[in-house]
């Protein structure tokens, strides 16, 4: 497969970050897409309106997000649905399945995802879940079944950031024709668009680089072009269901997204930065990030198919948990909390936060031991930041 540039004669995204999708107020010109706080649109007799009809199928400032993030994961063709969170929408795509189905998964998820398949979905709507390491091999044919209906990735996964070949796995999903769905949100559209790679489906946390600034809850779903019937259905979902994102949630991503490249470029600067400093460190014994050319088979893989190495730095210190809850809770410029992708540096224990949902001999299979940490570096000082770890390291 050839990447497909569906950005084809389109503004580069520092560009369509700005006014993407949106349209100026047809009543008053203003240059911000308002806050539409309402439930209901007038009806100019039953049946006839002027596209909407009722706050949880339709939002003005929602859809101007909507289609903002559709621009930037897959061009002008593209169309997004907005959802109240990042696992609504992760839940929402699942409904597309019947009972019975089968979905098989990267092994190396988001806690929050790996508990809603197994402790909800497969509970309560007889979805069965495979589980396969799609850094390491491309194959299908020994889990697919009549039943396998989708293929589940994340790349970077979280939190070991193992990267998926994306050509290679989708090429393979389409023999078996099963719907491909990529969680986008560790490297957001600036890093990494899946879409042009042949992904159907495309999954975002708002909460993270999208909006960026820590102060609202979202998700959005993104369908290729030519996929009507998938839209269809998730629109018909969304509406159904009722988990819709509200117009304020989006109008405070629609201004984070405004300066989504400069923030993510930023703070990929930042990260190499700080994968240089901790290289060689005598207290950390490992670290994950797609921009090691140590690890030549997960570097040729960033290099084909990401613009940057992203922002999120995993390691395993030299320790054990106490020494790493005593490195947790000394640093300043890193703040100890869950969450990612924000203007501010991250760091936290997968462990026992993020990923305490996962059974602990699964997590002992993926490598999150007790040394294992994961950041997510902001767009502080990158000396500031540096200087915060290395003495953060010495209490170890």
């Amino acid at each position: 497969m050839i990447k497909d540039n569906l950005r084809n004669n389109r503004p580069a995204i520092s560009t369509d970050v700005i006014f993407g999708g949106q349209k100026l107020d047809p009543n008053n010109g203003a240059l911000m897409t308002p806050i539409y706080a309402n439930s209901t649109f007038i009806q100019s007799e039953p049946g006839v309106h002027q596209g909407m009809e009722y706050g949880r199928g339709d939002n003005p400032t929602r859809h101007a997000l909507e289609r903002c993030v559709a621009l930037l994961e897959g061009g002008e063709d593209a169309r997004g649905l907005g959802f109240a969170s990042g696992l609504a929408a992760t839940d929402t795509v699942l409904s597309l399945l019947e009972s019975g189905d089968h979905v098989i998964a990267m092994d190396d998820l988001y806690g929050g995802t790996r508990r809603l398949f197994e402790q909800v979905r497969k509970k309560t709507s007889g979805l069965n879940f495979s589980y396969r390491n799609f850094s390491e091999t491309s194959e299908l044919d020994d889990l697919v079944t009549e039943k396998t209906k989708m293929i589940w990735l994340e790349t970077p996964t979280n939190p070991m950031l193992r990267l998926v070949d994306l050509e290679v796995v989708i090429q393979n999903a389409k023999k078996h024709d099963l719907i491909v769905v990529v969680d986008n949100t560790f490297a957001s559209p600036v890093v990494q668009r899946p879409l042009e790679w042949g992904a159907d489906i495309v999954v975002h946390s708002l909460t993270k680089y999208l909006n960026g600034h820590s102060d609202m809850i979202g998700g959005l779903v993104v369908i290729r072009d030519g996929l009507d019937e998938i839209y269809d259905r998730l629109a018909y979902l969304l509406n159904a269901i009722g988990a819709v994102l509200g117009p304020f949630d989006a109008f405070l991503c629609l201004r984070g997204i405004k300066t989504l490249d400069v923030r993510v470029q930023r703070a990929c600067d930042n990260a190499e930065k700080i994968v240089k400093f901790l290289s060689g460190h005598p207290k950390v014994k490992t670290i994950y990030y797609p921009g090691l050319e140590s690890n030549k088979e997960q570097y040729t893989i960033a290099k084909k198919q990401m613009d940057r190495f992203g922002a999120m730095v995993s390691l395993d210190l030299d320790t054990d948990l106490d020494g790493a809850k005593r490195f947790l809770s000394t640093t300043k410029c890193f703040t100890l909390a869950e969450s990612l992708g924000g203007v501010e540096s991250l760091i936290e224990h997968p462990a026992i936060m993020t990923h305490a949902s996962v059974p602990a001999d699964v997590r002992a299979e993926l490598g999150i031991h007790d040394g294992f940490v994961r950041l997510s570096v902001g767009i502080e000082d990158a000396n500031d930041l540096i200087n915060d770890l290395q003495q953060a390291l010495e209490v170890i």
